[in-house]
């Protein structure tokens, strides 16, 4: 009988799947792959609200608490990942248009399905999960900063506050009440709790379902500007190489246990790809068409890298001691 727990075990595979379909529905039926741009926001807000409600929010003090752990998570995250793509971006040029891709996808630290690979890999989801908000805020008040360093302050003039706080609204705060919602509900009616178990089944199909609208919705995009886009490939590659042991140190450098440094490895070599998105594409026409395709790019080369990541970190990188 196929369970729940068979689903998770096996849900990198789902992944790689929904990475096909999407790709076979944006390039054998581009008017769908248009139609279901509309569709990629209220997705992920669905997605996270079934991961939100998953999580026991009272026992998350403790997460909370581990200064070490957050210290770590924002220096990885804000500090050394800025310098490591800003050199790899020396090494590899690139035009304005897809740098600005580039910066946003690589200089935005994942928070929907890196909890669900830090689980995989035998890290600390919990720990990951408590990070998330701030993780979002931080991105968000920094992100202009990095650009306007970085490409100059005609890119920073287009990232208004606007996107960004709609996205935080949608994608982050309503979840986040409805999951706390759902879960004291569960606590006061038996309907509550029959809701709270279903919910329990969803992360894995609306992940696979994230995939599909967001690869359908923008692979003509990438098909379109190949020329372009296989020259980004080396970045992220190098990225994924050198963020694992980079991090490893850190970890070190910070005390951290096992399961957090392993958290704070995936949190550093996963990046905001799919809530990104929607930043990119409110740019300026001009801008946008080849950034989306940019970051639909980074998602897929990234995938790839957890598949990796979720068996050599707790194996090679960061064993149990």
């Amino acid at each position: 009988m196929f369970s729940r727990e068979t689903m998770e075990k096996q849900q990198t595979w789902f992944y790689v799947v929904a990475l096909f379909v999407g790709a076979a529905l944006g390039l054998g039926n581009p008017v769908w792959g248009d139609l279901l741009h509309y569709t990629v926001s209220p997705v992920l807000a669905v997605l996270l609200y079934s991961m939100f409600v998953q999580i026991p929010f009272l026992q998350l003090k403790d997460s909370m608490s581990n200064l070490r752990f957050i210290g770590a998570l924002l220096v990885a995250n804000f500090v050394i990942v800025p310098v490591v793509v800003w050199l790899l971006t020396l090494v590899f040029p690139q035009t304005p248009a897809v740098l600005l891709g580039v910066y946003l996808v690589l200089l935005t630290p994942c928070i929907d399905y890196v909890i669900v690979f830090t689980q995989l890999g035998k890290g600390n989801e919990k720990l990951m999960l408590a990070a998330t908000p701030l993780l979002f805020v931080v991105q968000m008040l920094m992100l202009p900063v990095y650009l306007w360093l970085f490409v100059g302050t005609e890119a920073a003039r287009m990232m208004q506050l606007e996107p960004f706080a709609e996205a935080f609204l949608f994608l982050i705060v309503i979840p986040l009440l409805l999951a706390i919602c759902t879960q004291v509900g569960s606590k006061r009616k038996p309907a509550g709790e029959v809701l709270l178990n279903a919910t329990g089944w969803l992360p894995v199909p609306l992940m696979a379902l994230a995939l599909i609208v967001v690869v359908a919705s923008q692979i003509g995009k990438v098909y379109n500007d190949m020329a372009i886009i296989v020259n980004v490939i080396p970045i992220y590659i190098a990225f994924l190489v050198i963020m694992p042991f980079v991090s490893r140190m850190l970890a070190v450098l910070f005390r951290l246990d096992v399961g957090a440094g392993r958290a704070l490895i995936f949190s550093s070599a996963t990046r905001n790809s799919l809530v990104v998105l929607p930043l990119a594409l409110a740019l300026p026409p001009e801008w946008a068409t080849i950034a989306a395709a940019v970051i639909v790019t980074q998602t897929m080369v990234e995938l790839a890298g957890e598949l990796i990541y979720i068996r050599l970190v707790p194996a090679v990188i960061l064993r149990d001691r």
